[in-house]
């Protein structure tokens, strides 16, 4: 079993940055696969970025490519989204979800995670 909690969300003018955080329990962890997600007001949840159990290997969705950057530290059982130069379209809940893997390999698909946080609030202001 993993718990996932989310923080670091807020209100920020466009072109500023904000970092999520995702702190984990559980002694799975370091065994999961993990993505942010959002999912903004009357929209479908979509996928942002992954990143595999080790860390070597990450995958952002082409929108956000250029401007996020998802890491981990399986010491502490945290994975971080830093996001820059948001823009208004970013607005949206952002979640943090895993998926145990036996492989060091990522999904970008909603169904694949097991667990999910509560979610925090991301408001980009233009």
């Amino acid at each position: 079993q993993v718990q996932l909690v989310e923080s670091g969300g807020g209100l920020v003018q466009a072109g500023g940055s904000l970092r999520l955080s995702c702190a984990a329990s559980g002694r799975t962890f370091s065994n999961c696969a993990v993505a942010w997600f959002r999912q903004a007001p009357g929209k479908k949840r979509e996928f942002v970025a992954a990143i595999t159990r080790s860390g070597d290997s990450t995958l952002c969705t082409v929108s956000v490519r250029d401007r996020f950057t998802i890491s981990r530290d399986n010491v502490k059982n945290l994975v971080f989204l830093q996001m820059n130069s948001l823009k208004p379209e970013d607005t949206a809940v952002y979640y943090c979800a895993a998926d145990l893997r036996v492989t060091d390999t990522y999904s970008s698909q909603v169904y694949e995670y097991d667990y999910w946080g509560q979610g925090t609030q991301v408001t980009v202001s233009s």
